[in-house]
Parts: C-alpha cells; sequence; structure tokens
C-alpha cells in the first residue's frame, strides 16, 4: 500500500544526497583496502618472518584483516542503532570521523624491529576501529541512499554504493601502484607503505565536511515514535536476518576475491609480478565502477530477481574455469578480472535496494547492519586467508570450488526470493 510522505521528510536535491552518501562512503573504503593493497609491506615490517616458512607474516597481515572484519557486525548493530534512533546523518557523521582516526593510528603503527610484539598489537587495535567503521558505514549508507531515491529509482541509487566503494578501492590501489612504481623497495617497506594511511585521515575530514549538507531522511514519524531496541530487529524479524545471509554468502566471498584478493592470488599461484597484479587491479577496478549503474536501472526496469541469478549462477558456473585460467600473463590476468566484475554486477548494483525493501524503516539500519555484516566477516573477510592457507597447505585448487559452492547455495536462495523492486518503499 503506499503511504504518504510528508513533504519537509522527503530529501531535497536526491544528486546532493548522492554525493553526501558516495564521497562519504569512498573515503571510508579508501581507508579500508588501503590495507589489502599493501598487505605484503606490512607483512614484513609490522610481523615477525617465519623461520622455515616465508608465507607466515603474510598470514599473519590476513589474519589481522579477517578479525577487522568480525568488528563489523558490532558496527552494523551499534552504528545502526545510532540510525534508527538518532538519524542516518547522525551515524555517517560518526563512522567518517572514526574511520579517519583508526587509519591514522594504521599509518603511525611501529614496526616490529622497534617495537617488538608492540607492532601487532597496535595494528590489530587499528584495524578492530576499522571494522566498527565500515559495518556501521554500510548500515547507514544503504539506508540514507535507498531513502533518498525517487520513484522507481531505488536501483539506481542503489548502485551508488558500490561505484563509491570501488572509487575507494580505486584510489587505494591507484596509490599503491604509484608507489611500489615510483619508490624503491628500502623506501617502499621504510616509509611508503604508511602514506596512503595518512593520506586516508586526511581524506576523512573531506568527507566529513561534505556529510554535514545532507538532509537527513529518517521520516518525522520515526523521529517522534518511540526508539526502537538494540536487538529488536533481530528479535522481531528473524526470518528477514536469516535471508540477508542467504542473499549475501556468495556475494561477499565472490567479491572480496575479485576485488581485494586476486592480485595476491595472481602473485601466489600464477607468478605475476606483484606491479602487474596491482595494475590489474586498478584497470578492473575502474571497469566494475563504470558498470554498477548499468545494473541498477536493469534492475528498476527488469526486477532483482534475475540480476542476482545472473550473478549467483555465473559464478557456481565460472569460478573455477576462471581462477584456473590464471598464468603468468598481464593480457588473462586483466579478462579474468574483468570477466568476474561482469558477473559481481549482478550482485553489487543492488545489494543496498534489495537489503532496505526486506526490513521495515523503523529498524531498517540496525537490521541490515548486523546480518550483513556478520556474513561479510565469516566469507568476505576471511577469503584472503582461506585463499593464502590452501596455498600454504598445498591445496591451492580447492579455493575456487570453495568460492563456486558458496555462490551455488545462495542462488538457492535468489530462486525463492520475493520480487521487491516495484514495491513502494516503506517510511
Amino acid at each position: 500500500m503506499t503511504e504518504t510522505i510528508a513533504p519537509k521528510t522527503r530529501p531535497a536535491r536526491p544528486l546532493r544526497q548522492l554525493l553526501a552518501a558516495s564521497v562519504g562512503n569512498a573515503v571510508e573504503w579508501y581507508d579500508w583496502y588501503a590495507y589489502t593493497f599493501l598487505a605484503t609491506y606490512i607483512a614484513d615490517q609490522v610481523f615477525p618472518k617465519g623461520a622455515d616458512n616465508s608465507l607466515v607474516p603474510l598470514l599473519s597481515t590476513f589474519a589481522v584483516f579477517a578479525v577487522g572484519f568480525f568488528m563489523r557486525p558490532v558496527g552494523g548493530l551499534l552504528m545502526g542503532a545510532i540510525a534508527d534512533r538518532r538519524g542516518r546523518r547522525a551515524a555517517l557523521t560518526v563512522t567518517i570521523l572514526l574511520m579517519g582516526g583508526s587509519s591514522l593510528l594504521v599509518g603511525l603503527t611501529p614496526t616490529y624491529a622497534a617495537a617488538g610484539v608492540l607492532a601487532p598489537v597496535v595494528l590489530v587495535v587499528a584495524r578492530l576501529l576499522q571494522g566498527l567503521s565500515v559495518g556501521g558505514e554500510f548500515a547507514a549508507s544503504t539506508t540514507f541512499l535507498v531513502e533518498s531515491a525517487g520513484p522507481g529509482r531505488r536501483g539506481l541509487f542503489s548502485s551508488f554504493q558500490y561505484v563509491s566503494t570501488t572509487a575507494g578501492q580505486l584510489v587505494a590501489s591507484g596509490v599503491a601502484t604509484v608507489l611500489v612504481n615510483t619508490l624503491s623497495d628500502e623506501r617502499m617497506n621504510g616509509w611508503g607503505w604508511r602514506v596512503p594511511f595518512v593520506l586516508g585521515a586526511v581524506l576523512s575530514l573531506v568527507g566529513f565536511w561534505i556529510r554535514q549538507g545532507a538532509r537527513e531522511t529518517r521520516s518525522e514519524e520515526q523521529r517522534q515514535g518511540p526508539r526502537p531496541g538494540l536487538f529488536e530487529a533481530l528479535r522481531r524479524h528473524p526470518r528477514e536476518s536469516l535471508l540477508i545471509c542467504g542473499i549475501t554468502a556468495g556475494g561477499t566471498i565472490a567479491y572480496y576475491t575479485w576485488t581485494s584478493y586476486l592480485p595476491t592470488y595472481a602473485e601466489l599461484n600464477a607468478g605475476i609480478d606483484k606491479s602487474d597484479a596491482l595494475l590489474a587491479g586498478t584497470i578492473s577496478l575502474a571497469f566494475f565502477a563504470l558498470l554498477q549503474p548499468l545494473g541498477g536501472l536493469l534492475s528498476d526496469r527488469f526486477g532483482r530477481r534475475p540480476l542476482l541469478l545472473f550473478f549467483g549462477l555465473g559464478f557456481a558456473l565460472l569460478s573455477v574455469p576462471l581462477l584456473h585460467a590464471l598464468r603468468d600473463s598481464f593480457a588473462v590476468l586483466l579478462l579474468v578480472q574483468c570477466a568476474g566484475m561482469i558477473l559481481l554486477t549482478g550482485f553489487t548494483s543492488i545489494s543496498a535496494a534489495v537489503n532496505a525493501e526486506i526490513f521495515p524503516p523503523r529498524v531498517r539500519a540496525a537490521g541490515i547492519g548486523f546480518p550483513y555484516s556478520l556474513t561479510v566477516a565469516l566469507f568476505g573477510g576471511t577469503a584472503p586467508y582461506v585463499g593464502t592457507l590452501f596455498k600454504d597447505l598445498g591445496h591451492s585448487g580447492l579455493f575456487p570450488w570453495y568460492v563456486a559452492v558458496l555462490c551455488l547455495l545462495s542462488s538457492a536462495v535468489y530462486l525463492r526470493l520475493p520480487e521487491t523492486a516495484r514495491r513502494e518503499l516503506r517510511r
């Protein structure tokens, strides 16, 4: 049933709303992903070297990457609750300031040679804070974006969640590529790897300033009504929470494999040069960002479920042949990455809209934030560690099958998912 929305609760100037969400989100994810692209340098400087296994420091670095993900459900729950109780803009302000501070802490982390065990402890604390911020960012910005959209444009606005996320990755990858190609190994290991994190802290202040001009999307009815409890979404909507977990599992493993881990995977399993791997990742990310609005528009026209099935079944069938096709060739790596990006768009371009359309407005942000971030932590955050561990154990060929099985399981959920594209968004 269509509900009337009071004029003062309808966001003015949708493009400005889009900019406020997108720029801040891009900065958040730049800070988050800089860690991934510089993992090998962090491993050399912050962790002790293994006596008989050169992969031990890298495994430790990816373990810290995964630890950060396990703070994301907490961030999704806490910041989602702030968004539902105090407003979407308030939560977005907290998340970006938290990310800026934690990024600066990564940049100032001492080396193991200088501080011993304190070095990895500082890094772990910084990643925990970043995980708290990113978990809250997705919950608040997803809700803010979709609620800012006009009729028939939720898919398009949803796509900018990953346009901005990818822009942040793209800048992080580009900065890392420039540093690797211009600085000597000695300078890169000495101070060069710290530069992107200090820059991220500065950019967070820019994102904070831009978000001050955003208009709140929480309705007047929500503002005047009783505040939801912290666990109300889980208690009253368990089916919807489980549904988001099923929708997300395949998407998050494919996403983090193709957009973050693939350069390292190609280095370890195909002998690709480090600089070539980073360059291929940068080009494919730019291609991926361009695809997102197209996916959002298609979903507004034809529905969400066809795109989700295109993604899920595509990865279930093609993950293994694509990853096994990698060899010591820049062109092959680029083709594999771009092919995966096309399939992945079926999930990323509309996941924000699908999630927001499942939950009622009273608990929308917290309802999305916790189950989504928990699933990402379990399957997305552990992807680099699992892939590297398979390699360390001598079974690197199992990782593509791991990706394919999870995507197949999510496809079963998509088949039973009700179509929500043409429903009125409850406010």
